[in-house]
């Protein structure tokens, strides 16, 4: 502890002693200063509990003065969000979804349609006033405003200082967003019109691989986004008939893990000499991507050369870097780039999706899906709150979230072909609101983001619908469809195939909400011992969403409604929900211990610089796993 040149002792309006220094040094515990003064600051340590200290550099700016405390800016302090904490607290307990069923007028109101999407929310654990609430926070909020300056093109995104436009990215020919001086629906029309250029060449065979084989297989290259997002409407489009028409005999695969089994899985069964890699990175240095785009290079040109040709006529990009591209050996015309404006979660309207589904599906079937999503963002932007299908969603998540503790949700599309929906929403809403801060910087004292997952029904029944029924209460999204993109009849069954999924999808909600009592049991002559192990709770809520059937279009505005539903969520909360700092760490370490493995494995160095037990599995990796022969050693 350094020389004190003073140190005071006041007491303040609330009746704290606070200990005021002048000099300079580091105050620990207790106070440095005369002996009575130690005594003193003891005894007031005793008497009150906790001593504040000020510790002043110079005597000139001693002072007794607090400094003001900023005011807050969370949306948790405002008494529209204390209403509803009221409100879940006292009201909802004394409500029963049960019973709330039984209120025609509600059940009324709880049903919104738009554009043959049917929104069904009557098994919410809600009623008028919830809704009331949760519009009034909407509005205190100013909800509306956030949305309006997120499709204008107003640099929401201010961690990054960049405009949040995925909306954009599906605006009609001819509309103007403007960003910087520039009208970005423009550019993206532009870049637009050479995919379907590009796509139309390589679907008709005008653009043919190196050995002159007509290209039939396409391979894309991205993690995260710019993987998640394709596959979920790849799959989604393979058994549309019109979609899959168009598609013929050509295939569509995707490598997004750096592990190299998913290499062997992305390429297994396919000829090169038919094949063209897609290489999706915005910056065209992402790790993972570009160990996959090296091996895949690597792959083609082992089977006919090593030619430029080879390089030129079987891989394109998708990136803003062009330059790296080129470097590359890609030809620079079969670049194709998007914004830093577009998030690689919300990138699949882009060239990250245009490209590899023009390819196999044909640009037809892209624009019908770019249309869908944009029947939804209009209606999101335009339509009132209380017949806002995307503004409903998303109160209802903050609703569930912070104010009824669910702390995850499930979602269960009843098709097949939404078997990749779930895991492209999962990153879409846990890395868009994954969050601990507001746009402000302030810390959250409430329950904010969710954990989400699902599986196609009636698969997930058979797997986890016991935890959903008898375990924790899990929120749940139902998505069915009126029509089967494969209906099958067969004789001697009493309904279609579809029929029997279907019935499903109406009886799992009613399931949830309604349960089962030890009455019904017994009344079904069930043994008393057994009726504990029978019976249901319910109250637990779900929203069913119907839609007339799954296709290109209605896959664009399924997409666009759990995006927007996800920024809603962000907007309540005061998020920045399109940054996404909490992915770099974790790459930032990975770096560090893969130049660890490097001089381990080529240069003999021991293992340094980490932790006792990550040291510990390092050397056993080491020892239990063979690295490859370089002619000469590797430079990391």
């Amino acid at each position: 502890v350094l020389d004190w040149k003073f140190l005071d002792l006041r007491k303040v309006g609330d009746g704290r002693m606070l200990g005021f220094v002048g000099g300079v040094g580091v105050l620990n515990s207790g106070f440095v200063g005369s002996a009575s003064l130690r005594a003193e600051s003891r005894r007031a340590v005793l008497a009150r509990k906790r001593v504040d200290l000020r510790m002043v550099l110079s005597p000139e700016k001693s002072s007794s003065v607090e400094e003001p405390k900023k005011e807050s800016k969370l949306i948790s302090r405002t008494p529209e969000w204390a209403a509803l904490k009221k409100h879940a607290t006292e009201d909802i307990p004394l409500t029963n979804i049960k019973e709330l069923l039984e209120d025609e007028e509600r059940n009324n109101e709880m049903l919104v349609d738009y554009d043959d999407i049917y929104l069904d929310f009557t098994r919410q654990r809600a009623n008028r006033k919830t809704l009331d609430l949760l519009f009034q926070l909407a509005e205190k909020a100013n909800l509306k405003e956030k949305i309006s300056g997120m499709v204008s093109g107003e640099k929401i995104n201010i961690t990054e200082d960049r405009a949040v436009l995925h909306t954009a990215l599906r605006a009609a020919k001819g509309e103007k967003v403007i960003v910087d001086g520039v009208n970005v629906v423009d550019e993206v029309h532009g870049v637009l019109d050479r995919i379907k250029q590009f796509s139309e060449f390589v679907r008709n065979g005008e653009h043919v691989g190196a050995t002159g084989k007509r290209i039939v297989n396409f391979v894309a290259c991205g993690i995260g986004g710019s993987y998640l997002g394709p596959d979920f409407v790849h799959e989604a489009l393979k058994t549309d008939p019109l979609a899959a028409e168009a598609a013929g005999d050509r295939h569509l695969r995707f490598l997004a893990n750096v592990d190299p089994v998913d290499v062997k899985r992305a390429t297994m069964e396919l000829e090169p000499e038919e094949t063209m890699v897609i290489i999706i990175s915005k910056t065209f240095t992402t790790r993972e991507t570009m160990v996959n785009a090296i091996t895949m290079r690597d792959w083609l040109t082992h089977a006919m050369g090593n030619g430029s040709e080879v390089v030129a006529q079987h891989m394109v990009a998708c990136s803003s870097n062009v330059e790296g591209a080129k470097e590359f050996g890609i030809n620079e015309e079969n670049v194709f780039g998007f914004w830093d404006w577009v998030g690689g979660r919300y990138s699949v309207c882009s060239a990250v999706g245009a490209v590899p589904l023009s390819l196999q599906y044909g640009f037809d079937s892209f624009e019908r899906f770019l249309s869908g999503a944009r029947s939804i963002d209009r209606h999101f932007a335009s339509a009132p709150m209380e017949k806002n299908l995307p503004i409903i969603m998303g109160l209802l998540g903050v609703w569930n979230i912070s104010h009824l503790g669910f702390k995850t949700r499930a979602m269960h599309p009843y098709t097949e072909a939404l078997v990749k929906l779930p895991a492209h929403i999962q990153q879409v809403d846990m890395e868009s609101n994954g969050k601990h801060v507001t746009v402000h910087g302030e810390e959250v004292d409430f329950e904010v983001g969710e954990i989400d997952w699902g599986e196609p029904g009636t698969n997930g029944q058979h797997s986890f619908f016991q935890l959903l029924h008898m375990g924790q209460v899990v929120p749940c999204d139902f998505i069915g469809f009126c029509e089967s993109q494969n209906p099958i009849c067969e004789d001697g069954l009493p309904v279609s195939n579809h029929d029997e999924l279907m019935a499903n999808f109406f009886a799992q909600p009613d399931a949830l909400a309604n349960g089962k009592t030890a009455q019904e049991c017994r009344d079904e002559g069930v043994p008393e011992w057994l009726i504990p192990h029978k019976t249901f709770s319910g109250n637990r809520p779900s929203m069913s969403i119907l839609m007339r059937v799954l296709d290109a279009y209605t896959t664009g505005q399924l997409l666009a409604l759990y995006e927007h539903r996800t920024a809603v969520e962000g907007f309540i909360w005061d998020l920045n929900s399109f940054d996404q700092w909490g992915v770099e760490l974790g790459k930032t370490l990975a770096t560090t211990v893969r130049k660890q493995i490097s001089k381990s494995r080529y240069h003999n160095e021991e293992v340094t610089g980490f932790n006792s037990a990550t040291t510990k599995l390092l050397n056993v990796y080491l020892g239990g796993s063979v690295g490859c022969v370089f002619e000469e050693e590797p430079v990391e």
